[in-house]
């Protein structure tokens, strides 16, 4: 069997990573943060398709709770069957849009310690629990690469987390544990407030600088994580792979 854990998954891009991981034939443990109705919504589609899941809680901004988290993980993992995970998506997370001039450090904290500490502690504390061979996929952002004004917090922790996936990957090589980024463009879901999804201004702005015409929807990046959790993908390192259609080229 192959197992993933893919945090903050009851919902978005989290919820069809899980999906794709699971039509590609792995077995899921997924992460939620508060809505557990949600989760096992997403084990029971799951395991619908025929694949073993299961949903934990966790706060990827409380570090504290890491511990007592990997705990309850590796009982679940031996309940399914398995010994180890063989990959883990780093997709938790939460966004902000407030111009650079008027973040507040409590801000820029948050985005600290919902996207670039967990894929440096949580990661690091789960390497016990991860095969040699595995795998570990950060989410990232096109933000990273191109700018819009109001994301100048989000983005730019988001790209410490490239620059982390490079250094994961060279120094986790020994053990034959791949390392990668995806950064999603933007996409409809209901990620900082659905304005993507909701707003026909912003909605038709996205289509009109993207090279594919519309908008990105949440189908269009599960696949790509799963590919990356998978042997197809055995050659595949240290790579940031953005999955965007094509915006601002």
């Amino acid at each position: 069997m192959t197992l993933a854990l893919v945090t903050g998954a009851s919902r978005g891009l989290g919820r069809d990573m899980a999906l794709a991981l699971a039509g590609a034939g792995t077995d899921v443990v997924l992460s939620y943060l508060g809505n557990r109705d949600k989760a096992d919504a997403v084990v029971a589609e799951i395991r619908a398709m025929g694949r073993q899941a299961a949903a934990l809680q966790l706060d990827v901004t409380d570090s504290a709770g890491y511990d007592s988290f990997i705990a309850t993980l590796g009982a679940v993992i031996a309940g399914l069957g398995a010994d180890r995970l063989d990959y883990l998506v780093n997709n938790a997370g939460v966004g902000i849009n407030v111009p650079f001039a008027e973040t507040t450090e409590a801000q820029f904290d948050q985005m600290v310690a919902t996207h670039l500490r967990p894929a440096f502690v949580l990661t690091q504390k789960l390497l016990p629990l991860l095969r040699d061979g595995g795998g570990v996929v950060n989410i990232s952002t096109g933000l990273a690469r191109f700018a819009l004004p109001g994301y100048a917090a989000y983005a730019a922790v988001k790209g410490g987390v490239e620059v982390l996936t490079r250094y994961q990957a060279k120094e986790l090589g020994a053990r034959g544990i791949r390392v990668n980024a995806v950064a999603p463009g933007a996409i409809e879901t209901d990620f900082g407030g659905g304005a993507v999804r909701d707003n026909a201004q912003i909605n038709a702005f996205i289509a009109g600088q993207t090279a594919l015409g519309r908008a990105g929807r949440p189908d269009d990046i599960g696949s790509v994580v799963a590919f990356l959790c998978s042997e197809g993908a055995k050659w595949v390192n240290g790579q940031r792979i953005e999955v965007s259609g094509g915006m601002f080229l």
